[in-house]
């Protein structure tokens, strides 16, 4: 629990927040965790009231006072006198319910809020409020439904809320009711997920953090399998979603681990106030916030090697299939690795941290090529650690770095795949720290490249390897073919033959196309993961490759007999070590024929004919679950989606499920509050400080709504420019909301409900489109006009582009061409670094103001010269 002493602030997730910006909202890009896990927060804000027509409205009898007394000025805190998570895995399908009780022990109303992360592969099933002992249970709807269900409850004078699970990556729940002096409040949120099998074992992640510690404080995980367990273990708590190497003995989670028999388990952890102080401590937060860490469980269970194990109940059958006792196939792996300009700094020193132990790991049969891109295509001579081909022409060749000579372009060959020896593994680490950031982004050729060189080895008809990309990129396309679409047909013909090869997708920071990485990698057989811009960075990727690094088949298939129906996916491409292959269906007949399952391995084509076993709990919530996830997936991927939509929402919601098609609304007389999801991998509080004066953001105030956010591939983490993004409880000034048109993402329409009327600036003429072309990232951060506003920092107010010469100013620290002293120079007359300027944030780190306009650190000029 948090409080400002300003009142003018809210808390917002640990964060104070003016509350005159307690209203807007904006969703921030979406999308990736590995981990299963779950956050639960309270936090408390005064009464208020807000418009009728925005997205939320508060209590109808909310009208406050001025604050006359000390308790009113520093009110009360609520108070969480009892929380309890309990999490039911049974046949790998977790149900976990959230159980959070308040009571408002103030003489003033109080506002609480209600907030529970849940990850990307989990859907909310259900959520009840329970206020002074009458409950308000919530319904799913399809989304428009939804929407207009809202709209005549807030017309009706009722309070409405739907929860809209926008982000595919881990999504924040959130409600907020208004709490009268000596009320409770209870709530309970459900959700459900097919535990993904990883590294050998399946786990559960809890991140609890209550923001008090709670007197009653009880976290409890049930496992019943139908086949014995393994192991189960439960680590020391961690902190935050950061990947630890160590672990910590102060940190352990001292939970009680029952074996009930060979195929359950109970998992109990109940930390009292003294112990959470303590964890409190280990985990670096202040012990009066309580334990903010993440509990997490691991299990694993006993496995049939023939064929894995079929559970069938009422109609319905599961197939689990994880084979451990093959050899691995041999793997070719093309690295295409992303050294653009905005790659520059800690992401290239990261990248090469993680290589180099990713290169330590592969095996001495495998093969490796390494591919970068920025501008130009360049393919290494691992041997001879150079470049041995280079494709495109650099668009800023007099200032190349002069330490890498230039390409002789005549008569090039693509070089071979080169083996894993220890001499070669050790020439390609040297070739890693060569690696340097430069130029622009040129996705399209650079995949090209590297299905290339899969396509030479194939014509090698002995070659057994089994191809692998691993793609990584920062960015956007900024050079050559930049329509994501098109780089996604052109790539997925060209990825054709009796084998094609895999594409893993890896995002880095929150620059990337997370969306178009995604669809590259559903269309040509493999996935995306997202890369945190964190301190962890580098373990990150080397835990994607982990899951990876052994194939043991490809091309394996489940046929079944023609009384099975409903069938999930049956055809996979590869299957990796320690990882979980899961059909789902249902069968017509009382008797059920066992599929046979064929596989290349690497002794050559392998069958298997499973066995069937009893069941320990309900399949057919399973069965839908993973159909509506496989169904999505699809869409992701596919030109027309409608299609998809509706098998989706159709099952949606006869099972009571909230997907991305579907929302979640609750309706309850006298007051409103919020219940939506948000990125919760975004830090609200964590703002940029230029601001896009092409937004004027408004419409209604929110709270608890989605995050929502304006696209831009320019903005990563930690840049200091402002991406108009506000996160936090309650009401703001309503304003008309206008945007350039083409600027806001697809599902718009989705996520936003506004006041304000949509209208679209286009001018005539713009002066500045010549070097809006060099530098594109340029039109998310200007106006029309060519003004950038700096709203925090020495710096704060409008700045422009000079459209003619003007003086330069006084010396500067560093130039981004070098690093060395230069002078403060109008960007436009200082082309020399716009090849190093291939993000807002590189740009933000070299800007300087020049009287009105905007300056950057240039070399060469001389100082006050004209």
């Amino acid at each position: 629990m948090w409080r400002c002493v300003d009142q003018s602030v809210l808390v917002v997730f640990g964060q104070c927040i003016p509350t005159h910006f307690r209203g807007g909202f904006v969703k921030m890009g979406t999308k990736l965790k590995f981990l299963f896990f779950l956050a639960i927060c309270i936090s408390v804000a005064s009464g208020f009231s807000t418009d009728r027509n925005s997205l939320v409205v508060s209590a109808t009898d909310d009208t406050t006072e001025a604050p006359n007394s000390k308790e009113d000025a520093a009110p009360v805190i609520p108070k969480i006198y009892e929380m309890r998570v309990n999490t039911n895995v049974s046949n790998r399908f977790a149900k976990t319910s959230v159980v959070s009780k308040v009571k408002n022990l103030a003489k003033s109303a109080q506002e609480a809020t209600f907030a529970v992360v849940l990850p990307e592969t989990a859907y909310i099933s259900g959520f009840v409020m329970e206020i002074n002992g009458k409950s308000y249970k919530a319904y799913v709807k399809e989304k428009e439904e939804a929407k207009q269900i809202y709209n005549e409850a807030i017309e009706h004078g009722q309070a409405a809320a739907h929860v809209e699970a926008n982000a595919r990556d881990s999504n924040r729940f959130t409600v907020s009711v208004n709490l009268e002096p000596q009320s409770k409040a209870i709530f309970t949120l459900t959700y459900e997920e097919l535990l993904q099998r990883q590294n050998e074992q399946y786990e559960i992640v809890l991140n609890i953090h209550p923001g008090q510690p709670v007197k009653d404080l009880i976290v409890e995980v049930n496992i019943d399998e139908s086949k014995p367990l393994k192991f189960v273990k439960s680590p020391p708590l961690r902190s935050g979603n950061e990947i630890s190497k160590n672990d910590d003995d102060k940190l352990a989670s001292l939970a009680e681990i029952v074996n009930i028999n060979s195929t359950s388990a109970v998992v109990k952890f109940s930390p009292n106030i003294e112990r959470q102080k303590q964890l409190a401590t280990g985990l670096g937060t202040k012990e009066e916030n309580g334990l903010a860490g993440q509990f997490v469980v691991q299990y694993d269970v006993e496995r049939d090697q023939q064929g894995g194990e079929i559970l069938l109940k009422d109609g319905y059958f599961v197939h689990f299939f994880a084979p451990s006792d093959i050899p691995p196939l041999p793997k070719e792996v093309v690295f295409i690795l992303d050294t653009s300009g905005s790659m520059d700094g800690i992401r290239i020193k990261q990248l090469k941290e993680a290589m180099n132990s990713i290169l330590t790991e592969l095996k001495k049969e495998d093969l490796v090529n390494i591919v970068e891109f920025s501008s130009t295509v360049k393919v290494w001579n691992v041997p001879k650690v150079e470049v041995d081909y280079e494709l495109g022409d650099d668009p800023w060749p007099s200032y190349t770095n002069p330490e890498i000579p230039k390409k002789n372009k005549t008569n090039q060959v693509l070089p071979p795949p080169y083996e894993a020896t220890e001499e070669n593994i050790n020439k390609a680490k040297q070739v890693v720290e060569k690696l340097s950031a430069y130029g622009g982004t040129d996705i399209k050729s650079a995949l090209e490249v590297g299905l290339k060189i899969i396509k030479k080895n194939r014509e090698d008809k002995s070659n057994t390897h089994q191809p692998i990309i691993i793609f990584l990129t920062d960015g956007e396309p900024t050079v050559g073919e930049t329509t994501p679409d098109k780089i996604t047909s052109a790539i997925s013909e060209l990825n054709t033959g009796a084998i094609k090869s895999p594409i893993f997708s890896l995002s880095f920071g929150d620059g990337a196309d997370r969306d178009f990485l995604q669809k590259i990698s559903l269309k040509n057989l493999g996935f995306a993961r997202h890369i945190y811009e964190a301190a962890d960075a580098s373990l990150q990727l080397q835990e994607f490759y982990k899951e990876i690094s052994s194939p043991l088949l490809n091309d394996v298939s489940f046929k079944y007999v023609s009384n099975v129906t409903k069938l999930t996916k049956t055809r996979f491409p590869i299957f990796f070590y320690g990882s979980e292959l899961v059909v789902a269906g249902s069968f017509t007949d009382e008797e059920f024929t066992p599929p046979t399952i064929h596989g290349n391995g690497f002794r050559g084509p392998i069958e298997w004919i499973p066995k069937v076993e009893n069941p320990v709990g309900d399949l057919e919530r399973l069965w839908a679950y993973l159909t509506i996830k496989q169904i999505l997936e699809a869409r992701d991927a596919a030109e027309n989606k409608t299609e998809y939509t509706k098998k989706a929402l159709d099952i949606a919601l006869k099972y009571s499920f909230v997907t991305p098609v579907s929302s979640l609304v609750v309706v309850k007389p006298n007051d409103t509050s919020a219940v939506d999801t948000e990125d919760a991998s975004k830090n609200s509080n964590n703002r940029p400080r230029f601001a896009s004066t092409n937004y004027a953001l408004g419409g209604g105030s929110f709270a608890g709504a989605p995050t929502l956010s304006f696209p831009s591939s320019a903005f990563a983490a930690n840049s200091g420019f402002q991406q108009v993004s506000y996160s936090a409880l309650g009401p703001a000034p309503v304003a008309p909301l206008q945007y350039e048109a083409e600027s806001l993402s697809e599902d718009f329409e989705d996520t936003f409900v506004t006041t304000g009327d949509f209208t679209t600036v286009e001018p005539e003429t713009d002066p500045f489109e010549e070097i809006k072309n060099k530098l594109p990232w340029l039109q998310d951060i200007l106006s029309e006009n060519g003004t950038l506003t700096v709203s925090s920092g020495d710096h704060q107010g409008n700045y422009t582009l000079a459209s003619e010469n003007q003086p330069v100013g006084k010396k500067c620290a560093a130039t981004p061409v070098n690093g060395t002293a230069g002078v403060c120079t109008p960007l436009i007359q200082c082309p020399q670094v716009f090849p190093h300027l291939t993000d807002a944030q590189i740009f933000d780190k070299y800007f300087c103001p020049l009287d009105t306009y905007v300056g950057i650190c240039c070399p060469g000029a001389t100082e006050n010269s004209p």
